[in-house]
């Protein structure tokens, strides 16, 4: 079973892992990843703002889930995403995988992070010291998602 939402509203880690290992008791291994809103060294980051492009966003984040499901045997996954305007310290992402195994979840996690940094459209906008500017993409994050290429 694979869980994709995009939703303005927190989500709850614990909930969350509950209900991805729900029901299938050859479940062996839950790996999650919760990416927050930092603060930037050296500069006041009053709040980030994300933005998507419906539809468009959610069939990114089944062709990533579809990518590992072709190199891992995972059970299921769980990807939240939120957006709209954020503070320091709020839950952004949530990514759950379930495996048999936790070789298998670790890379599949590690992986659906890496290429939803890059592939899925996702707009940023950080408010530091009272001026708003979008963030560009990161070359490394290209070369963290360029380790699965091989």
């Amino acid at each position: 079973m694979d869980k994709i939402i995009v939703q303005e509203e927190d989500f709850d880690l614990s909930t969350e892992v509950r209900l991805a290992r729900e029901g299938n008791l050859a479940t062996g291994a839950i790996v999650s990843f919760v990416g927050t809103v930092r603060d930037l060294e050296g500069d006041s980051l009053s709040s980030m703002t994300l933005e998507h492009y419906p539809q468009m966003t959610e069939k990114s984040l089944e062709k990533i889930v579809s990518n590992a499901r072709k190199r891992w045997d995972i059970q299921s996954t769980t990807i939240i995403h939120r957006i709209g305007e954020l503070q320091v310290q709020d839950q952004i992402v949530l990514v759950i995988v379930t495996s048999k195994h936790r070789g298998e979840a670790f890379d599949a996690c590690h992986f659906i992070m890496d290429y939803l940094k890059t592939d899925a459209p996702f707009w940023k906008k950080e408010s530091i010291n009272n001026k708003d500017s979008w963030v560009e993409s990161r070359e490394s994050d290209d070369q963290q998602k360029n380790h699965w290429k091989n």
